[in-house]
């Protein structure tokens, strides 16, 4: 497996886009050190294209031939390596070559059957999906290593998926242009697709963890046993009686969750971070009778509650982190011979040399919520990935609610590299 071709443009029409893209990609499947045959592809394109999809990608299907499979959303942003596109139309694709028997597009025509064992997928979703927390959670059931990762479709226009597969539709589900809405479409791996992924965090703790002790569905009554808004306000250093200030800290305050049935031991990192098991969610409302808090999400009692804040120095903090914990995996592969004891006779051409496992491309998946005005500038939050983590190609969007593991996420990156196999 060799460095996967990626290629990015703006244009106000979509075709002079796509030619654009084209002529990047053609330019490094010529180049020795880009994969040259690939077949599957990953499609990103913003909602200012949405209209044009199928015509986007029957044209880059067709000037494309050896491509058979596609995925891909649409997103309000898009990214790709070191670059953001907010608001502006564009179009960002990456070549994978892998093995064929160790990938598998699916989509609500070609659902994912019995006859593909799938180790890890790719997941793009509409946000309109009823149950889709649920049915996330079923996805990542039927992955050998239990985690899906990507993202919820963000368009103000169609919600569009992009999913093609070289082994055709299930039978009886009729035919299919490639593009979708609503459901899940995406990506499942073999466990010989070799991949990191990581989750970052937007936001920061300002209050310790408290154990939910009572609840009604999304209404939080209880925290450590005393009213959940007396706990709120203290936590927060509000009052009732100054209502403005009050209402402005609230707004400003998300929650951490997480559900009674995952493991406590990473609510809070040693740094201050939030670990993975936490999702995050909106407060939505107050409720002064019953002197509870109504946040987005079902709360159960016996979960975990962190009242916290979007904090800009800890997104980028966090964001270096996982970019510095990736390379980190890598390292042993990547170190130089160690110095020879004094007198010793070995050589470096003599001596085993450790086995070259490099990355080949990577798919950054981060909240509409973040992106470049969050961590200082235009394309801030990509410049700051590719500072971190190298020169890598790289693609994704901006999305409506983050996927990884077999959760829903909020104001999160999730970033998947895939790993070169080694020569």
């Amino acid at each position: 497996m060799k460095l996967f071709p990626y290629a990015h443009a703006t244009h106000p029409q979509w075709q002079m886009a796509a030619a654009l893209v084209l002529a990047q990609l053609r330019a490094q499947m010529a180049l020795q050190e880009y994969a040259h045959a690939p077949a599957l592809a990953l499609l990103y394109i913003t909602d200012h294209y949405a209209g044009a999809a199928k015509d986007i990608l029957d044209h880059l299907g067709a000037e494309l031939p050896l491509v058979t499979d596609w995925s891909g959303t649409v997103g309000v942003g898009i990214v790709a390596n070191n670059v953001e596109y907010w608001d502006e139309p564009a179009m960002a694709v990456m070549l994978l070559e892998l093995p064929s028997d160790q990938y598998r597009v699916f989509s609500g025509v070609a659902p994912l059957g019995l006859g593909f064992e799938a180790h890890t997928a790719l997941v793009h979703a509409d946000p309109e999906t009823s149950d889709l927390s649920e049915l996330i959670g079923e996805m990542a059931e039927r992955t050998d290593a239990g985690y899906v990762f990507g993202g919820l479709t963000s368009s103000r226009w169609q919600p569009v998926q992009f999913a093609v597969g070289g082994n055709g539709n299930i039978s009886g589900h009729g035919a299919a242009g490639g593009v979708f809405t609503g459901g899940l479409s995406g990506v499942a791996f073999g466990a010989d697709v070799a991949l990191i992924s990581r989750v970052t965090q937007g936001c920061m703790p300002v209050s310790a963890a408290r154990h939910v002790t009572q609840a009604d569905h999304n209404v939080v009554l209880e925290l450590d046993g005393e009213p959940a808004l007396d706990v709120m306000l203290r936590d927060l250093s509000i009052s009732l009686e100054q209502p403005q200030e009050a209402l402005e800290v609230v707004r400003a305050t998300l929650v951490g969750l997480i559900p009674a049935h995952e493991s406590t031991r990473s609510v809070l990192r040693h740094t201050g971070n939030f670990g993975e098991d936490v999702v995050v969610r909106h407060i939505i409302g107050l409720d002064p009778g019953r002197r509870g808090i109504a946040v987005a999400d079902r709360v159960d009692a016996g979960a975990q509650l962190v009242f916290c804040q979007r904090n800009v120095a800890a997104a980028r903090a966090d964001l270096t982190r996982i970019c510095a914990e990736i390379r980190e995996e890598l390292e042993p592969q990547e170190q130089a011979l160690e110095a020879a004891p004094a007198g010793a006779t070995t050589t470096v051409e003599s001596a085993p040399q450790p086995v070259a496992r490099q990355m080949a491309g990577a798919v950054y998946v981060s909240c509409t919520g973040r992106g470049g005005s969050h961590f200082g500038g235009p394309s801030a939050e990509l410049q700051l990935v590719r500072r971190a983590l190298g020169d890598v190609p790289l693609v994704g969007f901006f999305a409506g609610g983050e996927i990884a593991h077999h959760h829903l996420y909020g104001y999160t990156g999730v970033l998947t590299v895939f790993l070169e196999n080694p020569e």
